[in-house]
């Protein structure tokens, strides 16, 4: 599946689910690591590609006052100390209604 193709899966589904709801579930429209990286990863393969973005893997999400925070890796060697060096992207996202409240890609 193409990125812009997830991207828009992934944006109705959750517009979708707002707009049937008046009150979001009880542990958000984001309610664990595995749909925040896939939120993520739509929106990081439009704003970058989508070589870049799969080459960060594996990704890591933390929840913190509500928000996602999602990151990706760098590639390690044997010793777990990192091959290259630069930043990776990042996104934060809303546990509660998906909104994208920053994405970024360290230098």
């Amino acid at each position: 599946m193409s990125a812009r193709v997830l991207f828009m899966v992934v944006t109705v589904t959750v517009f979708a689910a707002i707009a049937h709801s008046d009150t979001p579930p009880k542990d958000g429209y984001v309610p664990d690591a595995e749909t925040a990286i896939k939120i993520a990863v739509a929106v990081w393969s439009r704003v970058y590609s989508e070589s870049e973005i799969g080459l960060e893997k594996p990704y890591r999400a933390t929840l913190k006052d509500g928000i996602w925070t999602v990151q990706g890796s760098l590639p390690e060697d044997e010793q777990g100390r990192p091959q290259v060096v630069g930043g990776v992207a990042y996104a934060e996202i809303s546990q509660k209604d998906g909104c994208i409240l920053s994405i970024g890609h360290g230098e």
